[in-house]
């Protein structure tokens, strides 16, 4: 893994940090690149522009790791509040959540029964509910609370990670089980090669085997489901290539991106009648989502540095 993207994420944790950067106005007009706001009125603004270009949307509310049952309760308490001015508003979104956010330091029953009242009102709102994947030393909880959680509520999906070499066999278990609702991404964290592959061709490679194995026809006997989120043309046009190839109908997968990402490539999809989704997120805590963002491309460093000296 390069090395700049290793240091990126590395203070993409740092308290100290993120104090600083989110007081400078530039890093919050910089953020905005990615970030559709800080207030909900914002987000479900942008939420309706790409409804009205013919894309859905999957809201997140930025936030993660928290120390307290009062947070861990309240950003639920925000979620189904968003999910209540979504439909409000007549906005086609799924929202996206972090069971760190959701308290699952706490305690796994804790957390069981707070994301359960997000899926409750989404299941009230006719909405659905996808479970964020996070850094390795949580991908067992995350899968195991997933399967808890889909005995009692079949509106919720998870997301994989390919760069983790344990991902296929993830797959294909949750699959065999009836459970295969999947956003395919390569993966933003920095991980160990034990674990994750570390050059980018295997990481393509890995999502490209992922999205296959997802659109097979055993696959799809199972009622499986699979939106391929990435902005690599490589695995944009496999997917697309594959689908056609084995006759594998639209309403079984879906493209997604992030806001703000290659808009071109988004726009392209939709005219081509692919069903396209944006990852949208939003609030106050976006320091930790932009520094992963910037350390994914180092041209959106290269500029914020330049912008900020400039300042």
């Amino acid at each position: 893994m390069p090395v700049m993207r290793t240091g990126l994420i590395a203070l993409s944790r740092s308290r100290a940090l993120q104090d600083a950067i989110v007081r400078i106005p530039l890093s919050r007009r910089m953020a905005r690149r990615f970030v559709a706001g800080e207030q909900l009125s914002q987000v479900i603004a942008a939420v309706l522009m790409l409804n009205a270009q013919g894309m859905l949307a999957t809201l997140d509310h930025l936030g993660e790791s928290v120390t307290s049952a009062d947070e861990a309760q309240a950003a639920a308490e925000d979620y189904i509040v968003a999910l209540d001015a979504l439909h409000l508003a007549g906005a086609r979104s799924h929202v996206s959540i972090k069971l760190t956010q959701m308290g699952l330091d706490l305690g796994d029953d804790f957390c069981y029964d707070n994301v359960s009242r997000i899926l409750r009102k989404a299941a009230e709102r006719n909405n659905f509910v996808r479970i964020d994947m996070e850094d390795s030393p949580y991908t067992e909880r995350t899968l195991t609370m997933y399967r808890r959680l889909r005995k009692s509520f079949d509106n919720l999906g998870i997301v994989i990670q390919s760069y983790l070499r344990r991902s296929r066999g993830d797959v294909q278990a949750l699959i065999d089980e009836g459970l295969g609702n999947f956003r395919l991404v390569k993966g933003a964290y920095d991980e160990p090669a034990a674990l994750a592959y570390q050059e980018r061709p295997q990481v393509t490679r890995a999502l490209q085997e992922l999205t296959a194995l997802c659109m097979a026809p055993a696959s799809l006997a199972k009622k499986t489901y699979v939106a391929v989120a990435s902005h690599d043309r490589e695995v944009v046009n496999f997917a697309r290539a594959y689908a056609y190839r084995h006759d594998v109908p639209h309403s079984a997968y879906e493209f997604q991106t992030l806001y703000g990402i290659r808009r071109e490539l988004q726009a392209q999809l939709v005219s081509q009648g692919y069903t396209v989704r944006i990852y949208v997120p939003y609030g106050t805590h976006w320091y930790p989502y932009f520094m992963r963002r910037l350390a994914e491309r180092p041209a959106n460093l290269l500029f914020f540095l330049r912008a900020l000296v400039g300042n």
